[in-house]
């Protein structure tokens, strides 16, 4: 039964703004104590879904930016409420509508990404400089993949790694692909989550009409970000392609004996699933099957893995704002992944 709220105006802003799954929640109170940031600090999921619900939501609240979107409370819900929707929706009501304060960090990440698009400030032209020394083509119609490394291994001098990696893997393989390069704009995933709408459908056309003007069909990410608003949100705006993970396309191809891992790699390593490639997408083995496909190493398993893993604590747009010492899900993850003697 619907929850008749008194401040039927407020209720009907965050509705229109998307939160229409806030109608079927019946206030069980599962989802708090699913919440990974109740392992830190208190943050009362039921409650922000009850206030919602009477139109009582405090827009200035910190608690409107403290979810990281990742998925746990919606798997736990019996009615499987969309908690997530309704979050962006009171999110996309303050940043729309000037309700309340959008934090200093989220404000600046999204006028450099409806600016130059990216969050990091950084000029378009030098979105593919990560490449230049690499061999790595322009994609032009007629490439089989399209690379697509997401912003911060394009930019970031620390995680370039990953690009530069996983294109010298693509090189040695022989793949056909290719980068868009300066044309490529921020998938817009974390910037729709923290409530910018308008900003993440602009980023999204662009793409799309990018994609599509260079015949692109399949697009190979490093990040499950860029994988989730590819393959699930640009739908919603006509952009429909083959998304596959890097990890997903290299077991393809072990699959079909085209890639194997001669050198033995004597270490002990743990995996951590994100959950954007876990819990909102089911990519589970993968990752796993990648990496026990190497000679000499031993895998080993989080205490709370696959459908239960504990997040990094950079989704909804939170890598871009500071979290207190002590309520960083990741040291937790440093901490267990010791005691697993993980090197």
């Amino acid at each position: 039964m619907e929850v008749l709220s008194p401040y039927k105006e407020v209720t009907d802003v965050i509705l229109e703004a998307g939160g229409e799954p806030l109608k079927l929640c019946y206030q069980c109170g599962l989802c708090t104590g699913i919440c990974p940031w109740n392992t830190v600090r208190s943050f009362m999921v039921r409650r922000i879904m009850h206030e919602a619900q009477l139109g009582a939501t405090n827009f200035g609240s910190e608690d409107v930016w403290i979810c990281v979107t990742c998925r746990a409370c919606v798997q736990r819900c019996p009615r499987g409420v969309e908690i997530i929707d309704v979050m962006r929706a009171i999110r996309r009501a303050v940043a729309s509508l000037g309700i309340g304060v959008v934090p200093d960090a989220l404000r600046i990440s999204a006028k450099n990404i409806a600016g130059v698009g990216n969050p990091l400030g950084e000029e378009p032209e030098k979105r593919d400089d990560w490449a230049k020394d690499l061999g790595v083509k322009k994609f032009t119609r007629g490439t089989e993949i399209l690379y697509f490394p997401c912003c911060i291994p394009s930019y970031d001098p620390d995680v370039k790694t990953v690009s530069r990696s996983t294109a010298t893997i693509l090189n040695k393989l022989g793949i056909d692909f290719g980068i868009i390069g300066t044309e490529a704009k921020c998938c817009g995933e974390a910037i729709r989550k923290a409530g910018h709408e308008e900003i993440f459908q602009s980023l999204a056309k662009s793409n799309i009409n990018t994609f599509g003007s260079n015949g692109v069909k399949t697009i190979v990410v490093s990040s499950p970000h860029c994988y989730h608003a590819f393959k699930n949100e640009y739908p919603e705006l006509g952009g429909k392609f083959q998304v596959l993970h890097i990890t997903q396309y290299l077991v393809s191809l072990i699959d079909q004996g085209k890639l194997r891992f001669s050198k033995e790699i004597k270490k002990k390593v743990i995996y951590s699933d994100p959950c954007y490639l876990g819990r909102h997408n089911s990519i589970y083995d993968e990752p796993r099957k990648l990496l026990q496909s190497i000679p000499g190493l031993e895998l080993v398993e989080f205490p709370d893995s696959r459908e239960e893993a504990l997040c990094c604590g950079g989704g909804g747009g939170r890598i871009w704002m500071d979290t207190k010492k002590g309520e960083r899900f990741s040291d937790i993850r440093v901490e267990q992944a010791l005691e697993k003697g993980a090197n």
